[in-house]
């Protein structure tokens, strides 16, 4: 469910307002031990900082997924980060918060390339050469857009560089289509 945050409540898309207290009673409700905070721009949200920490404070195991260009620096050390790194062909490249990357942790962060074409790839290529990523983070994700007609060509370049990548397709989208939105 897409979620913005606003003050100390949570509002869901249909526009109704809960507190934390109503977000942890329904956790409680689900008897889920996992939460992924993502959505837009998580780390935007004023927040968010200390609902993760209560999160955190509880025993959630914590995953944040956010879209890299703020600052992961104030983020709990017990959550996860599972940042994603804007390539040349979203436009949004130049607003990757850089320090970000030298922030990952090999035993639990991730980083996700969203790649559209080559140039992409090459971008990829390049940024996780120069920042070691293989080695700095847990896992390092490749995620072609979906739909994009050069996807074989994309699976071959990634297979030949035999780098330790997880080759992602964004599965929702197959399963529901590519502009079904809350799934």
């Amino acid at each position: 469910m897409r979620c913005v945050w606003c003050d100390s409540e949570y509002t869901f898309t249909g526009g109704e307002k809960i507190s934390f207290g109503d977000i942890f009673a329904k956790l409680d409700e689900f008897g889920c031990s996992l939460v992924e905070v993502t959505g837009g721009e998580p780390l935007a949200q004023k927040n968010v900082f200390p609902f993760i920490n209560e999160l955190c404070d509880r025993g959630y195991e914590v995953l944040i997924e956010t879209g890299g260009y703020v600052s992961t620096e104030d983020v709990d050390p017990r959550a996860a980060i599972i940042l994603d790194v804007k390539c040349p062909a979203s436009g949004e490249a130049q607003r990757n918060h850089w320090p970000n990357l030298s922030r990952l942790r090999s035993d639990k962060d991730e980083v996700k390339f969203v790649i559209a074409d080559m140039n992409d790839w090459e971008f990829a290529k390049s940024t996780i050469a120069e920042y070691d990523l293989v080695k700095r983070a847990k896992e390092v994700l490749i995620s072609p857009v979906h739909g994009i007609e050069n996807l074989a060509q994309l699976v071959d370049a990634v297979s030949r560089s035999r780098l330790p990548l997880r080759f992602n397709l964004q599965i929702h989208k197959f399963i529901w289509g590519a502009t079904a939105r809350g799934v």
